[in-house]
């Protein structure tokens, strides 16, 4: 009866405003409006380029949500993927004279491919040895890239297409695309699937006892992230036109993680906030030349102290 008391206790405080405008159905669909109204506000062509990006980052962090925050994989080799659909996208359209749309089918051929041969492998590995295994593929996927002719070498591929020449309505496809993504792992993170997903991460050993195949969870959690970056990867390629191993360093892949960790893992508002924050602060703070990345380094130091859970933490609907 005690127990009953305390608990009753614990979960009747009066909620406050942020956790009221967090538990809001509206909070996506109020997202959703000030991206596509967000031309109206400024549409020059530096703008438009920000905002792409910072939505392909909101792509490739919803995507990575499902591989660390749901299922609990430290992936740091997550750009791999990244460039894999980037690269066959841009060889496709390059050499074989594709149109971009026609050469998506073949990316998520290929990306799943890629998710299998790097995660069989590596999945049967866990913490530690799995970030350090995974960070070790995504630098052979960028020296591949680097070293073979049909990618350009270091010099990397040109003329690729655009999805769509105008930079504005190229925007607004954007937009349509990367929220179709996030609806769609917000949707798994929500299924059976998904459920099987936060059993592992939060105890694997005890998952695998009540009849979880462990492996065969965590493979599927790699390869949808492996999908969602890939995409991710033909967007990048027809928003610049051109790629090379240089824009697929490990640097990208500890963005987008710290993206998922700030904004609040297995969260996708909260993962949405984090890689939209993490695209956009330092080209606000970019007045102030050299220093704006040190001033960008503390102010998420300081975020991360002040919220260790994340900017929009992900609430726990299992009934205990």
């Amino acid at each position: 009866m005690s127990t009953t008391k305390v608990r009753r206790l614990g979960t009747d405080r009066p909620p406050t405003r942020a956790s009221r405008l967090m538990r809001n159905k509206w909070a996506g669909t109020a997202g959703l409006l000030i991206a596509l109204l967000a031309p109206f506000v400024d549409a020059t062509p530096y703008a438009l380029s920000i905002m792409t990006s910072a939505a392909i980052a909101v792509m490739l962090a919803a995507g990575l949500n499902i591989v660390v925050g749901y299922c609990g994989l430290l992936d740091l080799g997550y750009v791999a993927f990244f460039a894999v659909g980037a690269y066959t996208s841009g060889v496709l359209a390059t050499r074989f004279d594709l149109p971009l749309l026609a050469t998506v089918p073949i990316v998520i051929v290929v990306t799943v491919i890629a998710g299998i041969i790097i995660g069989a492998p590596t999945l049967r590995l866990r913490s530690d040895y799995l970030a350090i295994v995974t960070l070790g593929f995504g630098e052979i996927i960028r020296i591949t890239a680097n070293n073979l002719d049909v990618t350009g070498g270091p010099s990397g591929i040109y003329g690729i297409p655009h999805l769509v020449e105008n930079k504005v309505l190229f925007y607004y496809v954007t937009v349509i695309v990367v929220s179709l993504a996030v609806l769609g792992a917000a949707r798994l993170g929500r299924s059976r699937l998904g459920r099987a997903w936060r059993f592992v991460r939060e105890d694997e050993d005890a998952a695998e006892a009540m009849g979880v195949h462990t492996y065969r969870v965590k493979l599927a959690a790699y390869i949808a992230g492996a999908v969602w970056g890939g995409l991710a990867g033909v967007l990048f390629a027809s928003q610049l036109s051109a790629i090379s191993p240089g824009s697929f360093t490990f640097l990208q892949s500890a963005l987008v993680l710290m993206a998922v960790v700030l904004g609040g893992m297995g969260s996708m508002p909260g993962v949405v906030i984090g890689a939209v924050v993490i695209s956009l602060l330092p080209e606000v703070l970019r007045g102030l030349a050299d220093y704006r990345f040190l001033l960008f380094g503390i102010l998420l130091i300081i975020v991360m102290l002040l919220r260790p859970q994340g900017l929009w933490p992900a609430r726990s609907k299992e009934v205990s």
